[in-house]
């Protein structure tokens, strides 16, 4: 059995309850918490190596065989989103330690429970396991919101927390629905079990995935359930804000997941269940997400809008269904984490500098860094924006060619207009708009620094790797749309 499959789970799972057990003691906390996200990264790539070579792999928790055990599974997709965490996790982490973990208690053992329940939820071979490692990672997700206190992240956690009890709540009478129709949670036997389904079954398991589709739209934040994000993105800490840019990748991940592995093309009377919704879904969540984008009044709620655009280009590639489209939004999703990441933790760098007008898009004191900052920041909205030669622009433009739609060309162009004008608001209201000197109190911390410029460089790195990640992606599609692939572990009986 291989047992490297696990250790993303167990890593910040054992970590995080050591933490939360030892004394008060600062800087051993703070380095076995870095150590721990930094281990995440080789062991991803080390996984990703593992999923490249072909084969679906799984674990078997307690030695018990699928169906009636639980189940881990290893494949291309999961194991590059695992990837995405660990680095994004890794940059969190090492801006954290230059001193947001004091602004309130735990903050380190919570980010070990984000990391495990964001893990978890990516391999997990179990719809119940899948809501397992959802509540890990949204109970985590409340404290971090909270981290530091005051009014504005009370009130965006309310909201916050109300939202996702809900939704959790939906979850649960889903799967409860869905098992005492086909009698399994495993994603792969279910897969088997919905293509055979008939007669008075057949509209109880579509009831089931369409309040499966609610959920996971509200982890998406996709419209009408996206409500609760900009104003808790733009509460929360640098840190934790940039944690959340891949919140709503999890949700696309069970969307995509549940959409090809138990709904798709060869499921019978229930094929394409959802693909109805998700094509206007993802279309209006683009098109809110520009107009908020252009209504923000800070650069936090600019950049939770653009998360928001983000969120609806990939459900829109979801939608489309295509392998090609799939692979146009693997990649395209690792670009718009580490790229929302980064300027997270750029907006507070910037915010810094500017004393009690913070991050708000109004003119203030001149910047003591406005050159490294300004192109940074430049830096950061070529990419978001768009515009070559940045990963920005190959992930859009592989996209656009993945869908021949007058209708995602014109929401995606005009969404990345938009994306173009409220940037470029906000940088001449934050770098030119600008007195003629700079606070004393103004600040550039080089660990801070090097954690933004280490998620920002992403974008380098993409368009680099660009050749050999995107053949990865295009055979991550393939497997994806390979059920039958899954669906032979239950005849294997064995990981």
């Amino acid at each position: 059995m291989n047992h490297l499959i696990i250790l993303p789970i167990l890593i910040p799972l054992l970590v995080g309850a050591l933490l939360l057990v030892l004394p008060s003691h600062e800087r051993l906390k703070r380095t076995l918490s870095v150590l721990a996200v930094l281990a995440l990264v080789p062991l991803a790539l080390l996984l990703l190596q593992q999923a490249d070579e072909g084969p679906l792999r799984v674990y078997a928790l307690g030695g018990w065989r699928p169906p009636f055990g639980i189940v881990l599974m290893l494949d291309r997709l999961n194991a590059l989103l695992l990837l995405a965490a660990a680095v994004l996790g890794s940059a969190v982490a090492i801006y954290a330690v230059r001193g947001d973990d004091r602004l309130g208690p735990r903050f380190h053992a919570l980010l070990q429970f984000q990391m495990l329940g964001i893990n978890g939820s990516f391999l997990t071979g179990d719809l119940f396991n899948l809501f397992v490692f959802f509540e890990i990672l949204l109970i985590a997700s409340y404290a971090l919101l909270l981290h530091g206190g005051g009014a504005e992240r009370v009130r965006a956690g309310l909201h916050y927390v109300i939202l996702n009890l809900t939704g959790s709540a939906l979850f649960l009478i889903a799967l409860g629905l869905i098992y005492g129709v086909s009698g399994t949670l495993n994603m792969a036997d279910l897969s088997a079990r919905a293509a055979a389904a008939s007669g008075d079954r057949v509209p109880l398991l579509a009831a089931a995935g369409l309040l499966l589709l609610l959920v996971f739209a509200l982890k998406a934040a996709l419209l009408p359930l996206h409500f609760w994000l900009p104003r808790a993105y733009a509460a929360a800490s640098a840190p934790a804000a940039a944690l959340f840019a891949i919140m709503t990748k999890v949700g696309i991940y069970a969307i995509l997941r549940v959409c090809t592995l138990i709904f798709g093309d060869d499921a019978g009377e229930l094929a394409n269940l959802a693909q109805a919704w998700l094509w206007p879904l993802a279309l209006a969540t683009v098109a809110l997400g520009a107009l908020g984008a252009l209504a923000a009044d800070s650069l936090q709620k600019l950049l939770a809008y653009l998360v928001l655009i983000s969120a609806g280009t990939l459900l829109a590639a979801v939608a489309i269904g295509t392998p090609e489209a799939h692979a146009a939004a693997l990649y395209y999703l690792l670009h718009s984490t580490w790229v929302a990441g980064g300027l997270f933790l750029l907006a507070d760098l910037i915010a810094r500098q500017r004393g009690s007008r913070g991050a708000t898009l109004v003119p203030g004191a001149a910047l003591e860094h406005p050159g490294l900052l300004g192109a940074l920041f430049f830096f950061g909205a070529v990419a978001v924006v768009g515009l070559p030669p940045l990963s920005g622009f190959l992930g859009k433009l592989l996209l656009l060619r993945a869908a021949p739609s007058v209708a995602l060309w014109s929401v995606l162009l005009l969404g990345g207009f938009a994306a173009l004008l409220a940037l470029s608001r906000a940088g001449s209201t934050l770098f030119w708009r600008v007195g003629t000197s700079s606070l004393d109190s103004a600040e550039l911390d080089r660990g801070r620094l090097f954690a933004t410029v280490l998620l920002l460089a992403g974008c380098l790195l993409l368009v680099v790797l660009a050749e050999p990640l995107l053949a990865y992606t295009e055979a991550a599609a393939a497997q994806l749309h390979d059920p039958a692939a899954y669906r032979a572990i239950l005849q294997e009986g064995r990981p």
